[in-house]
């Protein structure tokens, strides 16, 4: 039977550490003297670090050497760690584990495929890593999505290939990674988001194990 292989994304997937992201960004706009809206942090989804930066400094209308933009970047990073350091098991997202445990039994090839460059620690933080056959995250990759660099690496380290690999992401670039990868969508989140996606559900409570095995099998 051909090897079917999964790829997970973090933020939004398995952990809601967006709120974090959020917190870290607001911190850093009030500091440079201007709001930050949740409705503009929507801007920001599965976009990297620097292009957060970039256009964060486009809606304060604040002008950055390069000095002070890596400096911002790195106080950015360093707030949200602090948050970070205080996760534990009880933010996974509804239901994650279960499908975790479901495709472990059975031997699934998982991969996780993010932006984010603190993946690693997140994982380890909410008890979950040992789920992982690999970890490609944003110290592996140089596109970022919708480029599916993130997925087509992980699809290799798991020896799987492309077409046989499902992708979970609440993002619309990373649905558009995912599709450009030929590999089969899974939306988590807002469907009229993520139209994009071949299959979507709002949470992994909504998702059944017969979907899965459906998954697998096909």
């Amino acid at each position: 039977m051909t090897k079917t292989g999964f790829i997970f994304d973090l933020d939004g997937v398995i952990v809601d550490t967006a709120k974090y992201h959020y917190l870290a960004w607001r911190n850093l706009a009030e500091e440079l003297g201007f709001e930050f809206t949740e409705e503009q942090n929507e801007l920001f989804k599965g976009v990297s670090r620097k292009r957060c930066l970039e256009i964060l400094l486009e809606i304060g209308n604040v002008k950055a050497t390069q000095e002070q933009f890596d400096l911002w970047m790195i106080e950015k990073n360093e707030d949200y760690l602090k948050y970070i350091e205080k996760m534990d098991a009880s933010e996974i997202l509804p239901d994650v584990a279960k499908v975790l445990d479901y495709l472990k039994e059975r031997n699934i090839p998982i991969a996780l495929g993010s932006a984010s460059k603190n993946a690693k620690p997140i994982l380890e933080k909410v008890k979950l890593l040992s789920y992982f056959d690999c970890i490609v995250d944003g110290n592996n990759v140089t596109k970022a999505k919708p480029d599916p660099e993130v997925f087509l690496i992980a699809a290799e380290k798991l020896g799987v290939d492309p077409n046989n690999c499902v992708v979970f992401e609440d993002a619309v670039a990373g649905v558009e990674a995912a599709n450009a990868a030929n590999m089969v969508s899974i939306g988590i989140g807002d469907s009229a988001i993520l139209s994009e996606a071949k299959h979507n559900f709002i949470d992994f409570t909504e998702m059944s194990l017969e979907f899965l095995s459906g998954l697998i099998k096909n």
